[in-house]
């Protein structure tokens, strides 16, 4: 499978005026490297992720039934399915498990989704939506094996580009690799793209070592949003050929990525939107000298008093 950057570049027209272009601040001699270091905001997107890209090219490139959507989520894509489908007037239903955490089931509620709750896992969540979708027809919005999900999170890269300074290499975490299937294919032959997974969840980094989607054990302090068991065919085809490799973090240099986010620059990271800045920081990825680097800080939908803990 190929995503082409004309489709990516109309994604970006179809959403503009429903998403917001995120800044890029852009640093030099900063966390421990030596060259420049560009960090994409996605995290200031609505809802609190880049998710809401997908979610609009998902509605905004498929007829909408009368039974609305569906999603499953470990938080951050409800969120964005129930703020797309609360801007154009489209009921939702968001079913999470049980490892979601409060601040992000409160989000997909703020936005009139109704929630449903249960299941240990994604993967539980993730049955329960595909039972709903077949007894009601409602359309099915995926977190990330969708061709229309993965092109919308592309559009993140496109801005990147236009907005910021030319770059080596690419930082993206990944959960299910929706992001990041978009983001390799705009930069694909250009620019090279790592991925970055928890050690206790890499579903891609498994992919690719077994030449093909397998199913992984998650234990990890982002598994609320790098949380998916298998990536599935759509986002292995992609990666495969425009993914370099995938670097895996702990859970550790995860809180010192959101300690160091909270303390230098006030930045309120939920785990898995810290996990990139994290392969650069505990040196999982070690970029050479004066390489420029990019580093995509994905989400923000973060427990406040659980920050306070790490913080501290």
């Amino acid at each position: 499978m190929t995503i082409t950057r004309a489709e990516i570049e109309a994604a970006h027209a179809r959403i503009a005026l429903h998403v917001r272009r995120t800044p890029v601040l852009n640093q030099t001699g900063a966390f421990g490297h030596d060259g420049p270091v560009s960090l994409k905001l996605e995290f200031l997107q609505h809802a609190g992720s880049f998710k809401t890209r997908g979610a609009f090219n998902a509605l905004l490139s498929q007829e909408v039934p009368s039974a609305g959507v569906a999603a499953a989520s470990g938080g951050n894509h409800g969120a964005a399915v129930a703020y797309a489908a609360k801007q154009l007037g489209v009921k939702a239903r968001i079913f999470v498990p049980e490892i979601s955490s409060p601040a992000k089931i409160a989000v997909i509620r703020s936005h009139g989704a109704e929630v449903v709750i249960g299941g240990a896992r994604y993967a539980d969540a993730q049955e329960a939506c595909d039972r709903f979708v077949a007894e009601s027809g409602a359309l099915r919005i995926h977190p990330f094996a969708a061709e229309s999900t993965m092109i919308g999170q592309g559009t993140a890269a496109l801005e990147w580009e236009q907005d910021g300074p030319a770059l080596d290499t690419v930082l993206v975490a990944v959960g299910g690799g929706g992001l990041i299937s978009g983001v390799a294919s705009w930069w694909a032959g250009r620019v090279k793209v790592v991925g970055v997974e928890p050690e206790g969840s890499r579903a891609l980094h498994a992919a690719l070592e077994a030449a093909g989607p397998v199913d992984v054990d998650i234990d990890s302090v982002a598994a609320d949003s790098l949380g998916a068991k298998n990536t599935g065919d759509l986002v292995y085809a992609v990666c495969r050929e425009a993914v370099d490799h995938v670097a895996l973090v702990g859970d550790a240099a995860i809180r010192d990525a959101q300690r160091l986010l909270w303390r230098d620059y006030r930045i309120a990271s939920e785990p898995g939107g810290a996990a990139a800045l994290a392969a650069l920081i505990s040196g999982s990825y070690k970029p050479r000298p004066g390489e420029r680097v990019g580093v995509l800080l994905c989400g923000a939908n973060v427990e406040l008093a659980r920050l306070a803990e790490i913080a501290s």
